[in-house]
């Protein structure tokens, strides 16, 4: 079967996410590519509808094992018609845990039907220059298996007459899912004199945590915890406090140093 439009969606506040789901499309190869970041507050008004005849990439970060619970309305309100499916999880190099599976079961709900799966793995949020984990990943060998990946998944594509003939796709994981979808509230982002409220970290925000006029101000009940107003500070005036971020950024330095590689379902 052929599909006249490829769809990319993500949710990728340190880019990752976005890094790996392009190479993905890059190795599918269409000519007719539409990226949906749902990062940003604004862009998770619009719901999404897709048909039959497009191929949809939703990639996602896993949080504590799970799809992140700030997507749970937005994916829910998906409307697919038999529209084949990619399911993207990236994780922080510990493990993706129920994520994978959850988010198959969520897009077949919505009318998709999972052609490939994958799981791939990005710099964790909580990573930096003293707690490296997975630093710099995605990495040249990651997008090339994204690469890989997207070429594999045009043949399967091509090997079938219809989705009709999609078989189903097992993916490893238990019921329920588990695992802690409430993040933490905690004060864990110091803000040095370096500062130059410039507001690109205020602009960022996933979830409009930080004041547009004074980003020393934080609202911990909205902040996720994706430490993206670190990363992306130009002057490098954000870091994490001593507390239970940096405590569990040193754990999963010390615990998950091995390496990890992508897996794929087709």
């Amino acid at each position: 079967m052929k599909v006249q439009s490829l769809k990319l969606v993500c949710f990728s506040p340190t880019g990752t996410t976005k890094s790996i789901i392009q190479g993905i499309a890059h190795g599918i190869s269409q000519s007719t590519v539409e990226l949906i970041d749902i990062t940003k507050p604004d862009a998770r008004k619009q719901h999404l509808q897709t048909s039959e005849n497009e191929l949809l990439v939703v990639g996602l970060p896993v949080y504590m094992g799970r799809v992140p619970a700030l997507l749970s309305e937005w994916l829910h309100a998906i409307k697919a018609r038999n529209t084949p499916a990619v399911c993207i999880v990236v994780y922080g190099n510990r493990v993706y845990d129920n994520a994978l599976l959850e988010l198959k079961d969520i897009l077949i709900k919505r009318g998709c039907i999972p052609i490939a799966c994958a799981a791939f793995i990005g710099e964790h949020s909580f990573s930096n220059s003293e707690t490296p984990i997975a630093e710099g990943r995605p990495d040249a060998s990651d997008l090339n298996h994204a690469e890989l990946f997207g070429r594999k998944i045009n043949e399967k594509l091509l090997s079938v007459s219809s989705v009709d003939h999609i078989s189903d796709i097992n993916i490893p994981g238990n019921y329920p899912y588990g695992g802690i979808t409430e993040l933490w509230s905690v004060d864990f982002i110091a803000v040095s004199n370096e500062c130059t409220q410039c507001g690109i970290c205020a602009e960022g925000c996933p979830v409009g945590a930080i004041d547009s006029e004074n980003s020393t101000l934080i609202d911990k009940e909205k902040c996720i915890m994706c430490c993206a107003c670190i990363k992306n500070c130009p002057q490098n005036a954000r870091s994490m406090k001593t507390g239970l971020v940096k405590d569990a950024a040193m754990r999963l330095n010390k615990l998950y140093k091995e390496r990890k590689e992508p897996v794929f379902f087709l």
